[in-house]
């Protein structure tokens, strides 16, 4: 028995390819984000791609992706000469599915124990929790999936952002361009040309493709994950740094969560909905429930607005109820209310509150109806459910639990993942 043990324990440490990963996602893990929050929130395998240095290396020296990436750029250098309508140039940026089936093939051959890729998913991705939802997979098989994600959020972007197909809300998240108008011919040749001076020295197959996704979301001002980053240096600074002074056995809750809620034009900064959620929310946080009010929502209602729900509940909160700029959090990038939650989960976990301690959910009653049987959509949209329900205190206020899995970033939501 015991030799069999000693066997058992030889081939783990020789062989930890072949077993799952157990780890737990880090509070303390810093995103690597080399001043592009845009990037690092949607393609963070990518990323991570970019900035590891013997990674790079790994890739050029390996004759199968530097022959893809040859490819690639020989590709988009052709759609810039050859291709004739708009939609053309994007569709030649993308990748294929027998490219992210080959690329997936060379990262399982190429992933070895202790080598770079063995260490990048042990020190940033399994740490991380942003793939999280593979964690039951060997550490080898979880980059695999990572990089299928990261290259169907790539392709997804290019398929809503340049050629102008429907996202999973059309009437907020929609492309800014007709792209039947005889001027988009114009925009998206420009794009390619921009995007083959940007990368045409590149080394790494799919720079291409990640650069195409990006230069869409920016003329298309859809850079939403950036706003407001680095969070917790600078908008949410005075409750961040609070956050380790306060003795959390005085509270019933962690926090306060209160969802925005958009106004119906682009010229009123908080909806009156938005003003009354906030005046419950302030009562219950001056009657001592919980030390930190989180406000959460996005630049959403209506199409393309410059207003920030987050933001101005902030503003009304402090200015109009006197409540603490360091009692204040906010999340400005949930664009529906399953992701309010989500995004807050993630929050509380990276800004070191209480992770099992409830949060307490302060909204209007239409809305508190909807959040106790919201778990279908979320499985639907998320493909998992971001938080536990708590008790219904009353009409307006739910307890609830974050739950881990809302660390997982989201393949087919480029302005909120």
């Amino acid at each position: 028995m015991k030799t069999f043990l000693l066997i058992l324990v030889a081939l783990i440490l020789t062989t930890g390819e072949d077993f799952a990963q157990t780890s737990d996602p880090d509070p303390h893990y810093k995103l690597v984000t080399a001043g592009d929050w845009v990037k690092s929130k949607n393609y963070y395998l990518l990323t991570l791609f970019e900035q590891d240095k013997e990674v790079r290396a790994l890739f050029k020296n390996d004759p199968e992706l530097a022959g893809l990436t040859q490819a690639k750029l020989l590709a988009l250098q052709t759609s810039i000469t050859n291709c004739k309508d708009a939609l053309c140039l994007p569709e030649q940026l993308k990748f294929t599915n027998n490219e992210i089936e080959a690329v997936s093939n060379r990262l399982t051959a190429l992933y070895k124990n202790g080598n770079a890729l063995d260490r990048l998913v042990k020190m940033h991705l399994i740490p991380s929790g942003t793939y999280i939802l593979y964690k039951t997979l060997t550490p080898a098989k979880l980059l695999v999936k990572a990089w299928e994600q990261d290259a169907a959020a790539v392709n997804y972007t290019i398929d809503v952002y340049a050629e102008g197909k429907k996202p999973n809300y059309p009437a907020i998240d929609s492309i800014s361009f007709k792209t039947t108008a005889r001027a988009y011919y114009t925009l998206m040749y420009d794009c390619s040309a921009v995007v083959m001076a940007d990368v045409k020295n590149t080394h790494l197959f799919f720079k291409p493709a990640l650069q195409a996704a990006l230069t869409y979301l920016e003329i298309n001002e859809r850079q939403d994950p950036a706003n407001y980053e680095p969070m917790a240096a600078t908008a949410n600074k005075a409750a961040f740094d609070r956050v380790k002074l306060i003795k959390w056995n005085q509270f019933p809750y962690s926090h306060i969560l209160v969802p925005g809620a958009g106004p119906d034009n682009l010229t009123t900064p908080l909806s009156g909905e938005g003003m009354l959620r906030c005046r419950l929310a302030a009562i219950q946080y001056q009657q001592g429930k919980a030390p930190f009010i989180v406000v959460s929502g996005g630049n959403v209602h209506p199409f393309k607005t410059k207003n920030n729900e987050a933001l101005e509940m902030k503003v009304y909160l402090m200015k109009k109820l006197h409540i603490p700029e360091s009692a204040i959090i906010i999340e400005p990038h949930a664009r529906h209310t399953t992701t309010n939650i989500r995004n807050d989960a993630r929050l509380v976990f990276r800004y070191g509150i209480p992770f099992t301690k409830p949060g307490y959910i302060v909204t209007d009653k239409s809305q508190t109806d909807f959040i106790m049987t919201m778990a279908g959509r979320c499985e639907k949209e998320l493909k998992y459910v971001p938080y536990k329900l708590g008790r219904r205190i009353s009409e307006t206020e739910l307890e609830f639990y974050p739950l881990i899995e809302s660390l997982q970033i989201d393949a087919d939501e480029p302005l909120d993942p």
